[in-house]
């Protein structure tokens, strides 16, 4: 009988679970999705096969599971953090360090060969993940407008250039040393492109 890890089903199936996407965060950082294999997974956590695939029939449902949860903890962090600010402009800036920050902490294959590697249901339930990340920014942006803290400006067209912007790697793939930098512009840039210094 296969051994039971924590002391119950619940918490065995809790540990499993933390322990491959321990595995698979690091595995998708170093190699990319596409260099990853399911024993190759099961091996570096340290349960079996049989009990990996017991959670996850394939790699796909794998990084399915992996992104809600990832994307369950992070917009609770997110949620947190921009709440924690009373301006919009200082929820807007809290915003932007952190989703270049997650940028930087996750690799995650681009969404074009995300989309190409998994089937069109799974990549919608990944795409559906950012509906609340998207939801808090459109929340910002509106309650800047209503506080006259930026002028009136379609929030559809703004959120996508902000998510086009906040999307690219190259942001905070330099030296290390550099990205505080980096962000502190990145977050000036997105100010300025909602009018926040025109007010």
């Amino acid at each position: 009988m296969p051994k039971i890890l924590g002391g119950s089903l619940e918490a065995h199936r809790r540990e499993v679970r933390a322990r491959v996407f321990d595995v698979l965060r690091a595995q998708l950082y170093e190699r990319g999705f596409d260099a990853i294999s399911l024993t190759g997974v099961a091996a570096a956590a340290g349960v079996g096969r049989s009990a990996l695939y017991n959670h996850f029939p394939d790699k796909e449902s794998l990084l399915v599971a992996f992104v809600e949860d990832e994307a369950a903890r992070y917009v609770t962090r997110l949620t947190e953090a921009v709440e924690a600010q009373a301006d919009p402009v200082d929820q807007l800036g809290t915003f932007v360090r952190l989703q270049l920050r997650v940028l930087a902490e996750y690799h995650m294959p681009p969404g074009t060969a995300l989309a190409s590697a998994l089937a069109p249901a799974a990549y919608r339930r990944i795409s559906a993940h950012a509906d609340p990340i998207t939801d808090r920014l459109r929340a910002i942006l509106t309650g800047g407008v209503d506080l006259g803290r930026w002028p009136a400006e379609d929030p559809d067209v703004l959120i996508a250039m902000i998510t086009a912007a906040l999307g690219n790697r190259a942001l905070v793939e330099g030296p290390p040393e550099q990205r505080d930098d980096v962000v502190e512009a990145a977050v000036r840039f997105v100010l300025r492109a909602v009018g926040a210094s025109e007010i």
